[in-house]
């Protein structure tokens, strides 16, 4: 099998993550809802799917019209970051549970998550996406959108951590609601 093959089933691979995920998200999505969920920054959401889609796109578009060699090593290194990035990433989802989704949806009266992943930093799911954007195209040396993707999402993540910190702001401290279930 040649290293482009290779590498589309792994863009393939990543592409039917994602399509998992919008599964999860939709579900959790009217689940906030249903508890009266606002969204914030709608605006954002569209340009936000064109780059994700754009990244497996053009990494694998790159590749097949490039052909750019990769050393073993480094593919591996980019592979491991990749994984990384998706565990990074599966652990922000459990930890959020019903209120994560791929948009920004706060359900009035629920503290911020501080748990998991969220102890640490703000926002430890865009880490995840800033690793992935770089590694995956990095993992057959497409390192035009590996550069791309990044210059692109540092803008987009600008505003999307923006919108997420006013939202964020909206909500009682976590020391001011009370534990329960969801």
């Amino acid at each position: 099998m040649s290293s482009e093959i290779a590498y589309t089933v792994l863009v393939l691979l990543v592409g039917l993550e994602r399509v998992a995920e919008l599964v999860v998200s939709k579900r959790n999505e009217a689940w906030s809802m249903a508890r009266g969920g606002r969204e914030f920054g709608a605006r954002h959401y569209p340009p936000m799917v064109v780059l994700h889609t754009g990244l497996l796109a053009g990494a694998l578009i790159e590749v097949w019209v490039r052909r750019p060699h990769v050393d073993a090593w480094f593919a591996v290194l980019m592979v491991l970051v990749l994984l990384a990035s998706q565990g990074l990433r599966w652990w922000c989802i459990t930890t959020l549970g019903h209120r994560w989704n791929t948009r920004v949806v706060i359900v009035p009266g629920l503290a911020p998550v501080t748990a998991g992943p969220y102890r640490f930093f703000s926002h430890p799911n865009y880490v995840a996406v800033v690793a992935e954007g770089i590694a995956l195209p990095l993992v057959h040396a497409a390192w035009i959108t590996a550069v791309a993707f990044t210059v692109l999402n540092a803008w987009l993540l600008t505003v999307r951590v923006r919108c997420e910190n006013a939202a964020l702001a909206q909500l009682p401290s976590p020391a001011s609601v009370p534990v329960t279930s969801p």
